[in-house]
């Protein structure tokens, strides 16, 4: 999932059954372009397991664009359960738009399939918005101005999809088909009023994002609508007209940058936090994914190389790693550094020192690594069952290192983990 540094959305746990594998995390596998299929079609069999032990055979089709999507459906039917659940293969949250060949998957794999959570909650600096996952009600608290009242557009809010949010403003995602499929509430500086025109653009739309003062909607054409403060990515008049086959947007504070079907990227909004590729561009072909701290953006490409953009002193500059920055199959960005697993294990960071960009204290326990997670300031790793941390407010897990045996996954927030360990216990700390 791609990072937003402010107005993140926080989804509940789920609360059944123990956890076989966890978020974000990416295990290595044969990388190919997530929008491209192949001519060949065959049809697999997928071992489909809920965390309470319950479990399903399903056959889907192994080159589908959208196969993960189908084999999300295929499970909700199969176990009756009543919302469609996030996949998880060998720890990592595949993408519903992936085929299940670009997925790593292939015929007799096990899959995890964790109901997703019914509430959600997002935030802008001043206000909170509490919504349920296909509900007809928007619950909001806080100051008016930072979108705190939404009593003006709550008889447009009905089958939430998600919502999300700026420092200042949120927009809600509605079912497709609807009248309005995004609504918006909040300053209007900071994306909390469309206009007409963009407006009638917004349609079909396949999900939603936002920097701190602007909003992106991704289309199911791949097409881009933006809007909001022009200066942080709510303008994208200089690249629209290459903002065509779109297969995922990433954002910092001020910018977006967006991953075409080709693999290549473009970028707007300020430079200053990666809204300028240019120095770069010749270098991001064949990307696969893009993540980002709050200054600067990190692309993995097809041969596990990574090439950064962005403010240098933020992980925008990853020169001094560069060497090391091989075979990486997954990155994590704090608002200030980022933290790159290899595929034997091991882990490199740079950035800021003081927030994560710095692991030489810990590097020596950095190996067989399986997970990486992050807070604004600090970066916890999960290996063999136990966790090791670094950087700054949630990086010092001593008081509580006795009680980090046999975690199964690392959770986190603005400023804390949580560790969820074999018996289902919960272990926070920061």
């Amino acid at each position: 999932m791609f990072h937003t540094p402010i107005g993140r959305v926080i989804h509940q746990l789920p609360a059944v059954g123990t956890f076989s594998c966890g978020f974000g995390l990416l295990t290595h596998v044969e990388r190919s372009r997530r929008c491209e299929v192949t001519d060949e079609n065959q049809d697999v069999q997928i071992h489909v397991t809920l965390p309470s032990g319950r479990s399903s055979t399903l056959s889907v089709s192994l080159n589908e664009l959208f196969a993960v999507q189908k084999l999300q459906a295929a499970a909700k039917e199969s176990f009756g359960i009543p919302y469609l659940p996030r996949i998880f293969f060998q720890g990592r949250m595949l993408d519903a738009r992936e085929s299940l060949q670009d997925s790593g998957l292939a015929d007799g794999d096990t899959v995890t399939a964790v109901v997703q959570a019914e509430k959600h909650m997002a935030t802008t600096e001043a206000a909170f918005a509490a919504w349920r996952t296909g509900g007809n009600q928007v619950v909001t608290w806080g100051l008016q101005a930072f979108g705190g009242d939404s009593s003006s557009v709550q008889d447009r809010l009905k089958s939430i999809q998600e919502i999300q949010a700026t420092r200042r403003a949120f927009a809600a995602r509605l079912a497709r088909g609807a009248p309005r499929e995004v609504v918006t509430w909040g300053d209007p500086a900071h994306g909390g009023d469309v206009s007409a025109e963009v407006q009638r653009r917004l349609k079909d739309v396949h999900s939603l994002h936002s920097t701190d003062g602007a909003f992106a909607a991704l289309l199911s054409d791949g097409s881009v609508v933006t809007w909001g403060d022009p200066c942080k990515g709510g303008d994208s008049g200089a690249v629209e007209d290459r903002l065509k086959k779109v297969c995922a947007l990433a954002s910092t504070g001020w910018a977006f940058a967006a991953l075409l079907s080709d693999g290549s990227v473009l970028t707007w909004g300020d430079p200053y936090f990666g809204g300028d590729c240019s120095e770069v561009q010749e270098k991001l072909k064949t990307v696969q994914e893009i993540h980002s701290s709050s200054y600067a953006f990190a692309a993995i490409l097809d041969d596990g190389s990574v090439v950064t953009w962005g403010n240098p002193t933020f992980g925008g500059d990853s020169s001094k790693v560069q060497e090391e920055l091989r075979d990486v199959v997954q990155i994590r960005g704090s608002r200030y550094a980022f933290a790159a697993l290899r595929s034997g294990g091991s882990v490199i960071t740079w950035g800021d020192e003081r927030r994560g960009g710095d692991s030489s204290l810990v590097q020596e326990q950095l190996k067989k690594v399986k997970q990486i997670s992050a807070t604004h300031y600090a970066f916890a790793a999960l290996s063999d069952g136990a966790v090791v941390t670094w950087g700054g407010p949630g990086g010092d897990s001593s008081s509580v290192q006795t009680q980090l045996k046999n975690v199964q996954e690392i959770y986190a927030s603005g400023y804390a983990f949580a560790a969820i360990l074999a018996d289902r216990s919960v272990v926070a700390w920061g």
